[in-house]
């Protein structure tokens, strides 16, 4: 789901006071009655959803309510905000809301706080692990934690403009060809610097390291948590090696030390400062670069098969969830709502199958079934929804049994290093060196 800005907070948790994370909890039940639904809370068929978007169309709401006799009560909370309030109920074991936010970061952290409950017996789970691309990125050791509500996956974009004023027609599958391409659109002259990387200490670099490790062939924790990035013939090293190497070499512009990824694809990209984003969120072609209010390269941008080692690699799903907590007050009432999200039928049309009058403000274009990206790609209305189904088959969760409960402290790691080695303060075997410590530190300190 594309979330302005919200990429590069970093999704650390928040240094709160404990009582000042109680009266965050405590605020957020009080309000939850007074939102979008028509009941009180104690009805028994009521449910309270908190999540960081705005509600989905009331009249698809009340069509549900109508179907179900389930009222539902939508809190809309601030990304940020919601974090620190999920982080508060878990560890006070208190009632939080019904259905709540369950992102791929986030979920090993409350999965070790048990905060929410399995999901397995409540969704169609044999028919879901075959139609959701990114479940296995909201299950953490074979339990559906959070069942995905987008397929926000990490993919490669390019300005084909750019690529074929360079004399290049057919876009590179593979690393190699990759890298030539965006040296020959700088050797002629067309671009500066055509590769955009967001150096800034944040996130968003640490996601782009995870999508070239993948593409080199590797993972950077295996099934177990063990680093796999360590040995400079790994996946992980070369990945690290080759980011650090464009920077340095002229294809990634200068101030894209300081640069997130958001403003990598808003600033950069978007107004064709580059040529191409080797990692970055399927739905921005619709969301920001064919917006002429936003873009100076409206349908110019293309997505492509994420080059790999000796073809397209894979890509790595980052979507957001809706989990139930286990503190949660009608947890079956909670799990159909979440069945009728996810719907291929609902999620194909707030993503434009059936033109603007149907769109959800603020869900992208990026359905997070394969069932749904169908659809919308049948509709005709979305000229991307065809590579989206390509992309659904292809894409994998960045760990294999869900993040670890130790994930903040890991990509801070990430990105503090990488950064520092682009920044030439250290080398490349230095920041793998401190990112291999600091996983053996939290691996030690967590029992994992």
């Amino acid at each position: 789901m594309r979330r302005p800005n919200l990429r590069s907070t970093g999704r650390t948790r928040p240094r709160v006071a404990a009582v000042g994370l109680m009266a965050a909890v405590l605020a957020l039940s009080a309000c939850a009655g007074s939102t979008s639904g028509g009941q009180s809370g104690a009805d028994t068929k009521s449910i309270t959803v908190a999540f960081y978007i705005a509600a989905p169309p009331a009249a698809d709401l009340a069509a549900f309510t109508k179907q179900t006799g389930i009222h539902v009560h939508w809190v809309d909370v601030g990304y940020d905000a919601i974090q620190t309030k999920l982080a508060a109920a878990a560890e006070a074991h208190a009632y939080f809301a019904d259905v709540s936010d369950a992102d791929w970061s986030n979920i090993g952290r409350f999965a070790s706080l048990h905060f929410y409950r399995s999901l397995n017996k409540d969704i169609p789970l044999a028919q879901w692990q075959k139609d959701l691309p990114s479940l296995g990125s909201t299950t953490v050791n074979g339990q559906v934690l959070g069942v995905p509500i987008d397929n926000s996956a990490l993919v490669t974009t390019i300005n084909t403009k750019d690529f074929k004023r360079a004399g290049i027609t057919t876009p590179p599958t593979t690393l190699a060809a990759y890298t030539s391409d965006l040296e020959k659109i700088k050797s002629k002259g067309i671009l500066a610097h055509p590769l955009g990387i967001p150096f800034a200490a944040a996130e968003g670099l640490s996601t782009y390291w995870y999508e070239t490790t993948a593409a080199f062939g590797g993972r950077v924790l295996d099934a177990h948590l063990q680093p796999q990035f360590a040995a400079p013939s790994s996946a992980g090293y070369r990945a690290m090696q080759w980011m650090v190497n464009a920077y340095k070499n002229g294809l990634v512009p200068p101030q894209a030390l300081n640069l997130t990824d958001g403003q990598d694809i808003t600033q950069e990209m978007a107004h064709g400062q580059v040529a191409s984003i080797f990692s970055e969120y399927t739905g921005d072609i619709e969301a920001t670069y064919n917006l002429p209010s936003q873009s100076s390269v409206v349908n110019q941008v293309e997505y492509i098969p994420t080059p790999g080692s000796s073809g397209p690699g894979p890509n790595l799903g980052v979507p957001d969830g809706f989990g139930v907590p286990v503190t949660a007050h009608n947890p079956t009432a909670a799990a159909k709502f979440i069945q009728w999200f996810d719907s291929p039928k609902n999620q194909a049309k707030w993503a434009g199958a059936e033109g603007k009058s149907g769109v959800y403000a603020g869900f992208a274009p990026a359905p997070a079934s394969l069932s749904a990206t169908q659809i919308l790609a049948a509709s005709g209305k979305d000229p991307e929804a065809s590579f989206m189904v390509k992309l659904d088959k292809s894409t994998q969760p960045v760990f294999p049994n869900g993040a670890p409960s130790w994930y903040p402290n890991f990509s801070q790691a990430v990105y503090t290093n990488i950064h520092q080695a682009a920044a030439g303060n250290e080398t490349v075997a230095t920041a793998i060196k401190n990112i291999l410590s600091t996983v053996n530190q939290l691996r030690g300190t967590s029992g994992q």
